[in-house]
């Protein structure tokens, strides 16, 4: 006779509805006083974990933060899981309302643009990477494989967040906003596809069959997705005749889970397989995308603030307080704003764009946020950063963030509005 396994206890239980009920509250709280001073929500909900974490609550009172946030591991990995299931719907949802049709209008500018912008801040990136002191990285860890995941974080950049400014500056009509967000897609997928090669060669050695081993995995995944995509179609299509939107979010949910579970098994990273089933699902000609709204609501209203709080309860800004390592974060906050920035302006002047075209698509492009931050919790969860190390790259996503607003509407103020401009925004209002 097999033994039932034991429920989850009671003190555990408590402490698991405590955590979830605070980080959220604080968490959606501090997100909303974020916006109301001109900031993406992913600061304040950030910031709660901060607030809740060891940097604050831990320091002022240790005994309660030691009784609320005990260090167990059962009990912290119940909080690890629900932000898991969070990130990868926030993902999985992300890709599905891309507009990949965008690369395609974007043309030769967008494509010499977002080289620049992820060609220039990797490289910069790896070469600070093989740089940085042994002390700086986790025992254990290869130089190349700690430079490579540096070089990725470097890189990136976050629809989400890019989306989400240039919607509220009035800049999605504009071609400068077009060109941002067509240069964006590119760096978006690039970047997941590097952060999966990152994670498959964490887990492995550094050889080349490694390489080509995590390269195969990933074009599989791909090729897959692409062969499935008319049953996933199929079966989309059949989820909606039930006439309300809780089948085809069910359904969704499911495609999402089990792309991550089936990267995952391929030594993956899951957040690529929920990304690649994100675009897929996007990409389905039958799909009712205003269907999808509620379960997008919960999404970005409920499992992502929880997420980013999750997150923000590893950084410990004490250790800032370390010269050598408030050095290395403003060492790298200027190799990724510089990487970035001059990347990105350099593709815009060899495509024979402006000068303030140049420095409108650096400032849009440099917000890393919500994929700087998956990224860092993906080296901190595979052990290829330190608590030290994360806590700088976060900060990099969050300063950027924070910057490209104002530098965005600055550039962008110096852009004379054409006539096709002008008809678009009559159809956006």
């Amino acid at each position: 006779m097999v033994t039932p396994v034991a429920p989850l206890g009671t003190h555990q239980l408590l402490l698991f509805l405590l955590q979830v009920g605070l980080l959220l509250g604080v968490a959606i709280l501090l997100g909303r006083v974020a916006v109301r001073l001109g900031m993406p929500a992913l600061v304040g909900e950030l910031a709660a974990g901060v607030l809740l974490g060891p940097s604050v609550l831990g320091a002022a009172a240790p005994a309660f933060s030691g009784w609320l946030l005990p260090p167990q591991a059962e009990q912290l990995h119940l909080l690890d899981a629900v932000g898991q299931l969070g990130v990868l719907l926030l993902v999985g949802v992300t890709g599905m309302y891309l507009d990949v049709g965008q690369l395609r209008r974007g043309g030769t500018g967008a494509a010499w643009v977002s080289t620049g912008g992820l060609v220039v801040p990797l490289a910069l990136g790896v070469g600070l990477g093989l740089a940085l002191p042994d002390g700086l990285r986790p025992a254990g860890v290869e130089r190349p494989v700690f430079a490579l995941f540096l070089g990725v974080a470097m890189c990136v950049s976050a629809i989400p967040v890019i989306a989400k400014t240039l919607w509220e500056m009035r800049l999605l009509h504009r071609d400068i906003g077009h060109l941002i967000m067509s240069a964006a897609i590119v760096d978006d997928v690039v970047g997941w596809l590097l952060l999966s090669v990152a994670s498959a060669l964490a887990v492995g050695s550094l050889g080349g069959g490694d390489v080509a081993l995590a390269a195969t995995s990933v074009a599989l995944v791909v090729l897959a997705a692409v062969l499935c995509r008319p049953v996933i179609n199929a079966v989309l299509r059949r989820t909606q005749r039930a006439g309300e939107p809780g089948p085809l979010a069910a359904t969704v949910v499911v495609l999402v889970l089990l792309f991550a579970a089936a990267t995952h098994a391929l030594h993956i990273e899951p957040v690529f397989g929920a990304f690649v089933a994100g675009l897929v699902i996007g990409s389905c000609r039958d799909l009712d995308r205003s269907a999808l709204a509620p379960l997008r609501a919960f999404v970005l209203s409920v499992l992502a603030p929880l997420f980013f709080a999750t997150v923000g309860l590893r950084i410990d800004l004490t250790a800032l307080a370390r010269p050598a390592v408030l050095g290395v974060a403003l060492l790298v906050l200027a190799v990724a704003i510089v990487g970035k920035f001059g990347g990105a302006y350099a593709g815009a002047r060899i495509a024979r764009l402006g000068h303030w075209e140049g420095l409108a698509l650096g400032a849009g492009l440099n917000a890393r946020g919500v994929i700087e931050v998956i990224v860092a919790m993906v080296g901190l969860r595979l052990g290829v950063l330190d608590t030290a190390m994360f806590t700088v790259i976060v900060l990099v996503a969050i300063v950027t963030s924070v910057m490209a607003p104002p530098c965005l509407r600055y550039a962008a103020a110096r852009l004379p509005t054409t006539t096709a401009e002008r008809r678009r925004a009559e159809v956006l209002r």
